[in-house]
């Protein structure tokens, strides 16, 4: 962590600092600079500012990207007398943003952050995990990590499930799985973990278990992309027809309200996270034609995360794939983002297609789940 610099935000203020891509809180029109803190001391403004609050996340700044001067000054009276903390006078490009780490306070209150992502593997194992939690409506902690709760798409497997960041063991997981989301009233249980420690034993007790590679690829910056051309950025409406089909394919019993709140889980996620829906019509780009083939670009500070890239099946075998992904590193680039990633199943043929493509797999995650 040595030379990272972190900011306190809310959710809502994250989410406008990525639309007009840069952090600029009114305390910098106030005192003429944006609040920074080291991860050994960001908890005494947390505790002084925020006591309580279970809303808070941390940016995690890479210095040399911050573009502004930053000055180390005092910060209150009650501070030890030798610290100072990092001011940037100026505001701070999101593309400066490597991660963004939610930050909850303890049973005695908010302390130093326990990790704190920096490198290409810990930024993209993070991309996910941390907009899940964002998007929940309630979190509950649990042996080893948190269970996310979304209370307006509870037949969403991705966003109720228990994230295991720390070492467990099965009957540990299978419980606290049953925990959080049996008592939210939910049939299904799903579970990612960081480690494997736990997996043979979850296989021996009959949950399904999948290995997920976790792939990255640099943006290499904005430019012309002649692959993208015939893609837009339409709304989650535009794409919800194909979606449709698709999540009846696989589920061919799957009721109406169920695909809506599986559409619509994505409307949510769009109020914590700058989301973009791709997307290849049938007639070609800017035609009102029905959505052929489509992607969701998350783009989150200086990482942003590929998710959904899916084509009807009668539409395969003509480029939207490629289309698609070029659009999306060509976004990424022009929006300040230096890393795309995405996560694959191990055993599945895109994760070959992806590194044909160029991405790199730099961690493994688990993802576990049964009825």
């Amino acid at each position: 962590m040595a030379g990272t610099l972190l900011h306190l935000i809310s959710p809502s203020e994250w989410r406008a600092a990525l639309a007009v891509g840069a952090v600029a809180p009114p305390s910098l029109a106030e005192v003429g600079f944006v609040h920074l803190s080291t991860p050994e001391q960001v908890m005494l403004p947390a505790e002084r500012l925020f006591a309580g609050r279970s809303d808070l996340m941390l940016l995690v700044l890479d210095p040399e990207r911050i573009g502004v001067e930053v000055r180390w000054e005092p910060g209150v009276p009650s501070d030890p007398a030798s610290m100072t903390f990092p001011h940037a006078y100026g505001p701070v490009p999101t593309s400066a943003v490597l991660a963004v780490l939610p930050y909850r306070p303890g049973p005695t209150g908010f302390e130093p952050p326990r990790d704190v992502p920096t490198d290409l593997a810990g930024r993209a194992r993070l991309t996910e995990p941390s907009l899940l939690r964002r998007v929940a409506s309630r979190e509950v902690r649990v042996a080893g990590g948190v269970g996310v709760l979304l209370a307006g798409a509870p037949e969403s497997y991705q966003h109720n499930q228990v994230l295991f960041d720390e070492p467990v063991d099965a009957g540990t997981a299978a419980a606290e799985a049953d925990r959080v989301l049996g008592s939210a009233g939910l049939k299904h249980r799903w579970m990612t973990l960081s480690h494997p420690t736990a997996v043979d034993g979850l296989r021996e007790l009959g949950w399904d278990v999948q290995e997920v590679a976790v792939l990255t690829k640099p943006t290499g910056g904005a430019g012309s992309n002649t692959l993208g051309s015939i893609v837009d950025v339409v709304d989650v409406d535009a794409a919800r027809p194909m979606w449709r089909r698709m999540w009846r394919r696989g589920i061919p019993d799957v009721a109406e309200a169920v695909v809506d709140q599986l559409a619509d889980r994505y409307l949510l996620e769009a109020e914590v996270v700058d989301l973009r829906v791709l997307g290849i019509r049938s007639a070609g780009s800017g035609s009102d034609d029905e959505v052929v083939a489509s992607a969701l670009l998350k783009i989150d500070g200086a990482t942003a995360e590929l998710d959904m890239v899916n084509t009807d099946p009668e539409h395969r075998g003509r480029g939207h794939g490629d289309a698609l992904l070029a659009e999306a590193l060509s976004l990424t680039g022009a929006a300040g983002c230096d890393v795309l990633a995405l996560r694959a199943t191990v055993a599945d043929w895109p994760r070959e297609w992806y590194l044909r493509r160029g991405f790199t797999e730099v961690t493994r995650v688990w993802s576990a789940g049964r009825d």
